[in-house]
């Protein structure tokens, strides 16, 4: 396929700011990872800046390299090393020292561990909430292979929020994602979430990978049926020449039709929805923090949402 030009629309705003500066030096001086840089987020400088609130940064778990392949996804794949013991409290240490209130913690796959990295990932959200309980903490997991146990430990750590990425509808699930994933695996890794803990449940789809919109509503309607609370749709852009390349460029304004399906019509709590929106994006933090912030229990705003009545 023909490579296309990028519309006007995906004009990416430089990193600047005095945030900017100390987010990346903080994390430098721990030598500690974040998907905003590894799999080069657009929207790096405006959370890194602060343009929509104190600024934050998604930090990347367990290494910076993955054990699984995605042929949409910039990490870096094979190689994987050993785990560092002291890197929840080193984590824990920088969210203090940036000053974050809310904070999202991710990870590569690491199908090479016994637990599949789960004791790490929970440990980290655990060294945060005890240096801080009103921290809250976002996470956004791998699927463990569909192991519920891994789930659970994760689960009773006690994040606010629990995400994991369908990333697309069923019938693209290969190519675009590794072959030990799945779009059943991971429904039923969100629909244990919502089932068995009051943490806020979301997940992210991409567009623009060939997706038909029957199919797009297939997808958002069955994790909506798995109880995700919260879902994010943003356009696929090719990292590499060497990665899936575009299938087309999805307008903005089709993006906000879907919002208003996800919200209005399949009752989700909220919807992120632009060319520019990844499952990480400030806009969907915002609101979960002014959710948990105001009182507001899971049920609560899950029944606001069915009767039509939450913002």
């Amino acid at each position: 396929m023909a490579r296309q030009r990028k519309p006007d629309w995906l004009r990416m705003q430089p990193p600047s700011g005095q945030r900017f500066t100390e987010i990346k030096q903080t994390l430098r001086d721990r030598d500690l990872n974040t998907v905003c840089e590894e799999a080069n987020c657009p929207n790096l400088g405006e959370c890194w800046s602060g343009r929509n609130g104190p600024g934050t940064a998604t930090f990347m778990l367990m290494g910076d390299r993955c054990s699984r392949g995605c042929n949409f996804c910039d990490v870096q794949t094979g190689g994987m090393e050993a785990l560092d013991p002291e890197e929840p409290d080193t984590v824990a240490d920088a969210v203090a020292d940036i000053g974050l209130d809310y904070v999202v913690l991710t990870s590569v796959d690491r199908d090479d561990l016994p637990d599949q990295g789960a004791d790490h990932f929970a440990r980290t959200v655990e060294a945060i909430k005890a240096r801080d309980p009103s921290v809250l903490v976002e996470v956004l997991v791998p699927d463990f292979q569909g192991d519920l146990d891994c789930v659970d430990r994760i689960l009773d750590a006690g994040p606010d929020v629990f995400a994991h990425n369908v990333e697309t509808v069923e019938r693209l699930q290969w190519p675009v994602r590794d072959r030990r994933a799945g779009y059943h695996q991971s429904l039923s890794v969100l629909e244990h979430a919502a089932d068995t803990s009051d943490a806020y449940t979301k997940t992210s789809l991409m567009l623009g990978l060939g997706e038909y919109d029957h199919e797009l509503y297939r997808a958002l309607s069955d994790c909506r049926e798995a109880g995700v609370d919260i879902v994010t749709l943003g356009q696929y852009l090719q990292p590499s020449r060497s990665h899936l390349d575009v299938y087309d460029y999805v307008h903005p304004h089709a993006f906000e039709t879907w919002r208003r399906v996800a919200e209005e019509e399949l009752d989700f709590l909220y919807c992120a929805s632009g060319p520019m929106v990844r499952s990480s994006y400030r806009a969907g933090e915002l609101f979960v923090d002014a959710l948990l912030r105001d009182g507001r229990s899971v049920a609560e705003a899950r029944r606001e949402a069915r009767e039509g009545t939450h913002a």
